[in-house]
C-alpha cells in the first residue's frame, strides 16, 4: 500500500527487499558501538559485513565521521546495500529519562542517505526506523523519511515485520 506521502507499506521481512536494481537497507544505529539486539540481529544472520563494519566504525571513531547523524554504507551484494544510520543515543532508556532515539540525528543521516540512493540510483527499504529499541514513533521519523528521500524522488518502502 502507497500513503498519501509516498511510501509503499508492506508486511514482511526488510532484510529480503522487494524490487529489482539497486536497493539499500536502512535501519538505525546506537551511539554506544553496540549491535546485537532488534533489527541487527536479522541483518547479521544474513550478512555478517555489517555488523563487523560498524564495529570496526565505532573502534576507530577518533579518526572518521562516527557519531550522531552519521551514516556507513555497506555493500553486501552487488546490487544491495545496507546503511547503518547512527540516530541514537546510548542503548536504554533510564529512569524516566529521554528516550535513546535522537529525530534530528536520524535527519542527519537520513540526509546522507539520500544522496547515497540519488548517486547510486537505488530505492530504500527499512523497517520502521527509530521506532523499536530506540523508543521514537513513526509519527515523527516519517515525515523525515519523506522529506529526506521520497522528496527527492527515491523510492522508499517500510516493512512491518509480522513474527
Amino acid at each position: 500500500m502507497i500513503d498519501m506521502n509516498g511510501i509503499t507499506y508492506v508486511e514482511g521481512d526488510a532484510t529480503a527487499p522487494h524490487g529489482e536494481g539497486v536497493r539499500i537497507i536502512a535501519h538505525v544505529c546506537n551511539d554506544a558501538g553496540h549491535w546485537g539486539r532488534g533489527f541487527v540481529v536479522a541483518l547479521t544472520r544474513r550478512w555478517p559485513e555489517p555488523e563487523k563494519a560498524f564495529r570496526q566504525w565505532h573502534r576507530d571513531r577518533a579518526g572518521n565521521d562516527f557519531g550522531l547523524g552519521a551514516a556507513q554504507f555497506v555493500r553486501v551484494e552487488p546490487d544491495l546495500w545496507v546503511a547503518n544510520l547512527v540516530g541514537q543515543h546510548d542503548i536504554r532508556t533510564v529512569r524516566n529519562q529521554a528516550v535513546p532515539v535522537r529525530y534530528g540525528a536520524i535527519d542527519a543521516a537520513l540526509a546522507l542517505l539520500g544522496d547515497k540512493a540519488a548517486e547510486l540510483g537505488a530505492s530504500v527499504h527499512m523497517p520502521r526506523i527509530g521506532c523499536g529499541l530506540a523508543g521514537g514513533t513513526w509519527d515523527e521519523v516519517g515525515p523525515l523519511v519523506v522529506r529526506r528521500l521520497v522528496d527527492r524522488g527515491i523510492p522508499v518502502t517500510v516493512y512491518d515485520f509480522d513474527a
